[in-house]
């Protein structure tokens, strides 16, 4: 989950901080370390692939998860037995394109299995989340432009979806089979239930000593809401059923939410208070705040632009800004910012080039990018030839009568979108007609993307469930939650440390803004969709009295900071940020207590 609340320019244009923009070397290291452990799986992969009479790869459980589950497999003490049992039991078959159990107990041994497998998890998230930020989001920016949505419907909306992408899509495939809809139930709360109390936690603690105070009534118009979610989330636990309207009720308070943000907006517009069409910030950001926000692409430092706008006269690109743009485009072909003077240097340039391939160019050759800092015509060409022909296999891979077809169909379109746009682009400049299939195609392969990467995800998870004898909803509450909320903590963090009372209110308004989001739509859209696919009876959800006890003390730990902060005369200090690190700690305590030790 990476969560980023509005900030608009003087333009009127959203802005979005990343987490690793500060940090460009760090970043760069952090992309290097996960291609080379790509490159690594890879190799591993196909060593024990072409030593081993046993296929891991293209799981015969692709259409989805057994409900017979793999509870058995511990009672076998070998390894050897173990794997007779993953290759016939037909439960023990995951709904990923690799089956990871019958690759851990019949071609690695446990330490190269558990390393490769934990190697696969954190590349796994680097892709949700890397995807979501740097390909779905500026195709979301290019709808918002096209669309002419002003920023505050964009920022409630695309922002919104764009940011929380990941945790949906996790979500949505979890739902997909009874048996991992827990991972799902649990990944949101848990990721909830990190963001309000860790996240803020600790901010309340880093910028205690510069006594910053956040705005009084945002603070509690989002955490009110909030606990109105909370509460009607708990309401459908307790029932244990909701039919298709239940569910699409629940969907809809999101845009109650969004309704209200809006309203307000215009109403401290209409006071003076300041809003994106006068051309000051509804949250007043400092000039060295602006100089404080970036975003991150594929590992590399990039110049402040827009997330979100919408388009207008004053929006087309200056001299100024082509020549910037082509400076960019300069800087991003040198090596670590210096200008290659020997063969060594220009040796270990292009070693570090091909190195950060593997996880960048798959996508790159699938998502059309329009952007002028990433524009290139062989890769528009190829991209929305090949991303066609995509779509038609993952179609076909969860199971199609007319595969022949759908097949045909998707190299049919490729071919017909790579001639037209081989005709109609140009070599140095991005097309600026006929955008729109463009960044729908954007859009459209992104959620693709996505969705590969969320479904093989709770796929890994659920292998890790079976392997390590854990439950999938402690798997949900803490891996997977934690995975998508690190996004948060790093940039939340930095934002609020960095950027003076500002940045802690924009760091504070995420905090409550993305939970909001991923409880009532990640939540909410796949319950609409079981719902849906059980109508006109009830989706009934599966029981698990733990929800309880994360749905209480989650809740806690809201009140408390509803309590405590407005008492405090809305200053974040150490009371605040001490007590929602101990809710927390005192939560996951219990939690990994009563899995630890079974009652």
């Amino acid at each position: 989950m990476l969560v980023f609340v509005c900030i608009y320019n003087s333009k009127g244009s959203l802005i979005i901080p990343h987490s690793m923009a500060e940090f460009p070397a760090i970043s760069k290291l952090l992309n290097l370390f996960l291609n080379i452990s790509f490159l690594f799986l890879i190799l591993c992969f196909t060593h024990h692939f072409k030593s081993s009479d046993s296929s891991f790869l293209l799981n015969p459980g692709r259409n989805g998860v057994s409900g017979t589950g793999c509870g058995q497999l511990h009672e076998y003490s070998d390894r050897e037995s173990k794997c007779s049992y993953v290759k016939s039991h037909e439960g023990c078959q995951n709904g990923g394109y690799i089956d990871y159990l019958q690759l851990f107990y019949c071609n690695f041994d446990p330490v190269l299995g558990y390393l490769a497998l934990i190697l696969w998890l954190v590349v796994l998230f680097y892709l949700l989340g890397n995807t979501a930020a740097n390909y779905f989001c500026s195709s979301l920016e290019g709808l918002s432009r096209i669309l002419k949505l002003s920023p505050n419907v964009a920022g409630v909306t695309l922002l919104s979806l764009g940011n929380g992408a990941p945790d949906l899509f996790s979500s949505i495939v979890s739902f997909t089979s009874d048996e991992t809809s827990e991972v799902g139930l649990n990944s949101i709360l848990g990721g909830a239930f990190f963001v309000s109390s860790v996240v803020v936690g600790i901010i309340s603690v880093s910028v205690c000593h510069s006594r910053v105070s956040v705005e009084r009534s945002s603070f509690i118009r989002d955490i009110m809401f909030f606990l109105i979610a909370l509460t009607c989330l708990l309401v459908i636990i307790v029932i244990g059923k909701i039919n298709l309207w239940g569910a699409i009720s629940f969907f809809s308070l999101y845009f109650i939410y969004a309704l209200f943000v809006s309203t307000s907006h215009l109403c401290r517009k209409r006071e003076g208070l300041g809003g994106a069409a006068s051309g000051s910030p509804i949250l007043p950001v400092s000039k060295n705040f602006e100089n404080f926000i970036g975003y991150q692409t594929e590992g590399r430092l990039e110049a402040k632009e827009p997330l979100l706008g919408f388009a207008g006269d004053d929006d087309k690109p200056t001299l100024q800004e082509n020549e910037r743009v082509l400076s960019e485009r300069k800087r991003r072909r040198r090596c670590l910012d210096l200008q290659p003077s020997t063969s060594s240097h220009l040796f270990v340039c292009r070693l570090l080039f091909f190195l950060e391939l593997p996880l960048y160019l798959p996508r790159r050759l699938t998502i059309p990018v329009i952007t002028a800092e990433k524009w290139s015509k062989p890769f528009a060409v190829i991209s929305v030839t090949i991303a066609p022909v995509l779509v038609a296999v993952v179609w076909n891979s969860h199971g199609s009568e007319l595969s022949w077809l759908v097949y045909l169909i998707g190299g049919l379109a490729g071919a017909i979108s790579g001639i037209v746009s081989f005709f109609t682009t140009e070599r140095s400049n991005p097309p600026t007609k006929w955008l729109f299939p463009w960044l729908a195609g954007g859009f459209l392969m992104s959620i693709t993307w996505t969705y590969i990467a969320a479904e093989e995800l709770i796929s890994l998870l659920v292998s890790l469930g079976s392997i390590l004898g854990i439950s999938y909803s402690i798997l949900g509450l803490t891996v997977l939650a934690w995975g998508n909320s690190i996004g948060d903590l790093v940039s939340n963090v930095s934002m609020a440390v960095n950027g003076g009372e500002e940045g802690a209110q924009v760091a504070m308004s995420g905090c409550y803004a993305g939970p909001i989001f991923n409880t009532l739509v990640g939540l909410g859209l796949p319950l609409a969709f079981k719902a849906w696919s059980e109508y006109p009876t009830y989706y009934l959800i599966p029981k698990d009295t733990s929800e309880y006890e994360t749905m209480g003390f989650l809740m806690g730990g809201v009140l408390w900071a509803l309590v405590v902060l407005p008492k405090r005369n809305m200053k974040l200090d150490r009371c605040l940020g001490g007590g929602l690190l101990a809710i927390y700690l005192c939560f996951l305590s219990l939690r990994i207590a009563r899995a630890l030790v079974p009652v």
